[in-house]
């Protein structure tokens, strides 16, 4: 089996429990970050909005909210994490503005320069191949769009980076595996957003994927970071 359909499979696995532990894990934290990621990217105002690895539609909700007249769809290997989305967007009324697909990230259908605006919160860790996912979605964001990342990092205070540790390694994968009954899936958690690269060498990434203006702002106390980056298509990409 592939590292991928493993991934995949893993998500399938938890997505009953995923919205519950989400939220209890972060202790509803996670909620503020997806605000702020969703604030950053209305300022553009975009009329179409792709979202990356989606999973249960938090973010594309929240977009949806902050863009009354924007077309968002979401995309996700994991069907059965979009059943709940599909679910909570009917509930919300959003059907016809929110549209989620089966899609891996490093092979959409999308033609170039589809959507004005390109997220992902907490799946590119999960890519198959970071960079030629993160390539993807530079190509199907109009030039001048824009894409932002929502990830977890490494806080660098030792006041919060100690104790983060020993929440996120030893007490978060029990909790989950108590609730989840998922041996696995809150171990992966830790193990790749220890793998994931600092902030200057993801920003460097985003970079080289033709993005300009690429910014990164930490977020409580740098557990998490929301990355940012114009598409530079044809303007100076050295920026």
């Amino acid at each position: 089996m592939s590292e991928q359909k493993a991934v995949t499979e893993m998500f399938d696995d938890i997505s009953s429990h995923y919205d519950f532990l989400d939220h209890l894990l972060s202790f509803h934290i996670d909620k503020i970050w997806r605000r702020k990621t969703s604030r950053l990217v209305t300022r553009q105002h975009p009329k179409t909005i792709l979202d990356v690895a989606t999973g249960t539609a938090d973010l594309a909700i929240r977009l949806a909210h902050d863009n009354p007249e924007a077309h968002i769809t979401g995309i996700d290997l994991s069907e059965k994490m979009m059943e709940k989305g599909r679910t909570k967007i009917h509930k919300k009324k959003l059907s016809q503005r929110i549209h989620l697909e089966t899609c891996d990230v490093v092979k959409m259908p999308f033609a170039d320069g589809s959507f004005d605006t390109v997220t992902v919160a907490f799946g590119v860790r999960n890519f198959a191949d970071r960079e030629a996912g993160l390539r993807e979605m530079t190509r199907v964001c109009r030039d001048g769009g824009q894409v932002a990342v929502l990830e977890f990092s490494h806080p660098k205070n030792p006041l919060i980076a100690a104790p983060y540790r020993w929440y996120s390694t030893a007490l978060l994968p029990r909790l989950g595996r108590l609730v989840s009954k998922h041996p696995t899936a809150y171990q992966y958690l830790p193990t790749s957003v220890a793998a994931f690269p600092g902030n200057d060498a993801f920003c460097a990434m985003l970079h080289d994927t033709g993005l300009r203006q690429v910014k990164a702002k930490r977020l409580s106390g740098g557990i998490v970071t929301l990355y940012h980056g114009i598409v530079a298509k044809s303007s100076d990409k050295t920026q």
